[in-house]
């Protein structure tokens, strides 16, 4: 990056690019082993002979930690360093990972019951929800304060695409790690070995912030799914002056913005949730081996989202409300395809159109509750969006997989409705 700085002036405190990887591997570590687990855990389910339902909500106390403590560790940075809890929470991923795959690997050779396996994966996953959300708003505020003020944004915008291209890397490259001796818990071991690289390479060489010159403040951001890619909201907060007041989401500047990204952001966790299982069951694979398709549809999900926010979207110049309602029709004829498909290829395109109408829909409202609220409310309508992303994941996955269980094709059906639904309604109730 031209913004940053390969080697600092004596008595600089710029950011070098050097020290931009390091925040930028944090980053990227958390995201592509959260997604890696959401392309192996429908197949260790099966394989332990756990119900969906308990493999679904297994992620879901983790979910609601993040939601809730996102934005008291992006308030802490500045007291205890922001180095430290960057390292805390890259520690946290580490600690989760490793206890997690011991707990897999336990269950799968049948030492626990299936119970004891999943009940033991949520506690454990809930150390990466309480402590890994310190992750990105520590390595933005680290950012921030090493990075001039002109330069920040677009810094701060490369920094937050590593959640982005996590999501890619890590439906890659799970299966290669499903390996012989440790069989379908590889993947949580291999990354857990990787964030521990990263972990150190930071301990080593990123220098410690504590009581530096200038001033810089990280963002909450949301929990981490297929295609997090930065929407403005992170960026925003962290480069906007801080404000006591709270923005609520019933503000009626904001509210429909916010109630149209909360119905497509349960639509997208849902079905997200839905998909590992649903290529099982549709192609009849068995458990061991189904890794590889389900990572491979995933991975066709996560390029199309991520297609639709860094190439259609600054290209077609959309308004927000036509982003909302494109991408809602788009995404519902997308769920409609995926469900009437017979075999992988049709799922992989219906999910990935799928997945394109999602990369819409998401920058949409965050656009348009940006654009409703003046310069001095930017920081404050930032956090409402981030909670509006990361509510989706509380309680979608339960919802989505209960459908599931009544009937294979009721979520994208379901949720396919919702979303036509959300188009009608948009055009009526958001502003043009």
């Amino acid at each position: 990056m031209a913004l940053i700085a390969r080697k600092p002036a004596v008595g600089s405190t710029a950011l070098t690019t050097p020290h931009f990887l390091l925040l930028y591997a944090a980053m990227l570590v958390a995201a592509a082993g959260n997604t890696a687990l959401q392309s192996i855990m429908p197949a260790i389910g099966r394989e332990i002979g756990i119900a969906d339902f308990y493999v679904a909500i297994a992620y879901t106390w983790s979910a609601v930690l993040w939601v809730l403590l996102a934005n008291y560790w992006a308030e802490k940075s500045d007291r205890h360093g922001r180095k430290t809890l960057t390292m805390m929470g890259v520690g946290g991923f580490i600690v989760s990972m490793t206890l997690c795959g011991i707990a897999l690997y336990a269950g799968l050779n049948r030492w626990i019951s299936g119970a004891l396996t999943f009940g033991l994966f949520a506690v454990f996953r809930a150390i990466y929800g309480g402590f890994g959300c310190a992750t990105p708003s520590a390595t933005q505020a680290y950012l921030a304060s090493k990075t001039r003020r002109g330069g920040r944004v677009a810094a701060l915008s490369a920094l937050s695409s590593s959640f982005g291209l996590g999501t890619i890397i890590g439906p890659a490259v799970a299966p290669l790690f499903v390996l012989p001796v440790v069989g379908l818990a590889g993947p949580l071991f291999a990354f857990a070995i990787i964030a521990a690289a990263v972990f150190f390479s930071i301990l080593r060489w990123l220098p410690n912030d504590h009581g530096g010159r200038r001033a810089g403040h990280g963002a909450a951001m949301s929990y981490p799914s297929l295609a997090t890619t930065p929407t403005g909201a992170s960026v925003i907060a962290s480069t906007s002056p801080r404000r006591q007041k709270r923005l609520s989401w019933r503000d009626p500047r904001v509210r429909p913005w916010i109630l149209a990204g909360v119905a497509a952001g349960h639509a997208q966790a849902a079905t997200l949730t839905c998909i590992g299982f649903f290529v099982i069951d549709r192609l009849h694979l068995p458990p061991s081996g189904s890794e590889g398709p389900i990572a491979i549809v995933m991975m066709a999900g996560a390029v199309a989202t991520l297609g639709a926010q860094w190439g259609l979207i600054p290209r077609l110049n959309l308004s927000p409300r036509a982003l909302i309602l494109w991408g809602a029709l788009i995404a519902a004829i997308g769920l409609l395809g995926t469900m009437l498909s017979a075999d992988l290829y049709g799922i992989t395109i219906g999910f990935a159109v799928a997945s394109l109408g999602f990369g819409f829909t998401r920058p949409g409202f965050t656009a348009g509750a940006s654009l409703a609220v003046p310069l001095a409310e930017q920081g404050a309508v930032a956090g409402v969006i981030t909670a509006a992303n990361g509510i989706s994941y509380v309680l979608a996955p339960a919802l989505g997989i209960s459908l599931y269980g009544w009937w294979h094709n009721a979520p994208f059906a379901v949720f396919a409705v919702l979303l036509l639904g959300l188009a009608v309604l948009g055009r009526q109730r958001l502003a043009a």
